[in-house]
């Protein structure tokens, strides 16, 4: 049997997200004047895209919009997973694709989109944060229609394990770095942390103090002056299973001043209601990270990471996490 595919099909930034759902099916607007139901290969689209928008002229345009238009036309098949993201973007929404014909909709239910595929979605999203990190990566693309890498993950997230490609690259046991980053003493974990924050461009500082309850580093963000962000974290060192709750959310979140965002990051996991309270409207955003997502940042990282020499042997791990 033919596993299936993974895709993303954006809604102009969750713009139509709603209609997607409400309606079963997702949708694109390109040749929105033209049924594309004969099509049946790439280069009619390729043609009908070079009469109906003479303006791109450069190759890589063309190729990568019809790319597109016949990844949603002629790429997608039944059965294949299909997601899209939320309008604000914390929610990703997923389905399969059901075994009905493309349709060209009048466009009766206000959605400008033409284009459409039939979708089963499922009734509850999945927060962004309970991806691992290589995955939220592999969904930020710029294309509004593309194939998804890291399926796997996605696939385990859903409780669809019988969906994994056993043809996996086999990683060191995240269990093994994880323990490893349990050795250390708490304050020396919130140090960690705070080499991370610098890792992944923040200008921060260690903050916290034995026995301190709220923010253990803070570190500040400026993209080249287009936007800034102040990130307040709290970092728990706790045992593998524990899950952080709701109630340490909370108490993370009165100590983020006004325009600042908050992070907690911690070797354990996250109670369901701790990742909603996390992103809760009308307060301060919190990002979760978990001991498998810290692995996976520390991997991306670890050649940017400063490791001072106590840190580095106590940790015994060298280029890509590999126990010593």
């Amino acid at each position: 049997m033919k596993m299936p595919e993974l895709y993303c099909v954006r809604a102009n930034f969750g713009q139509w997200t709603e209609h997607f759902l409400k309606g079963e099916y997702v949708a694109i607007g390109w040749l929105s004047e033209t049924d594309l139901s004969k099509i049946k290969k790439r280069q009619e689209l390729h043609d009908l895209y070079v009469e109906h928008y003479p303006e791109d002229n450069s190759p890589y345009v063309i190729g990568q919009q019809v790319g597109q238009i016949a990844r949603f036309l002629l790429g997608m098949k039944p059965g294949d997973y299909v997601i899209t993201p939320a309008a604000d973007t914390e929610y990703i929404h997923w389905g399969i694709l059901e075994d009905k014909p493309y349709e060209y909709s009048d466009r009766n239910d206000g959605c400008p989109y033409p284009h459409r595929r039939k979708v089963d979605w499922n009734k509850e999203p999945i927060q962004r944060s309970q991806f691992s990190v290589p995955f939220q990566n592999s969904i930020r693309s710029s294309l509004t229609v593309f194939s998804v890498g890291n399926k796997n993950n996605f696939f385990v997230t859903i409780g669809r394990e019988d969906l994994v490609s056993k043809k996996i690259v086999k990683e060191p046991p995240r269990e093994v770095v994880l323990n490893r980053i349990l050795e250390l003493d708490p304050t020396e974990f919130e140090i960690l942390v705070t080499y991370l924050l610098t890792a992944l461009g923040f200008e921060s500082e260690h903050t916290g103090k034995v026995g301190d309850a709220d923010v253990d580093a803070r570190g500040e963000l400026d993209l080249y002056g287009l936007a800034k962000i102040k990130l307040f974290v709290q970092a728990k060192r706790y045992k593998l299973g524990a899950r952080i709750t709701a109630k340490q959310v909370r108490g993370l979140r009165q100590s983020i001043p006004h325009g600042a965002q908050g992070a907690f990051i911690t070797t354990a996991d996250f109670q369901k209601e701790a990742l909603k309270v996390a992103v809760e409207p009308g307060f301060p955003r919190i990002g979760t990270i978990n001991g498998s997502q810290l692995v996976d940042l520390l991997s991306e990282k670890w050649e940017d990471l400063e490791r001072p020499e106590e840190l580095e042997t106590k940790l015994g791990l060298k280029r890509g996490l590999i126990a010593e």
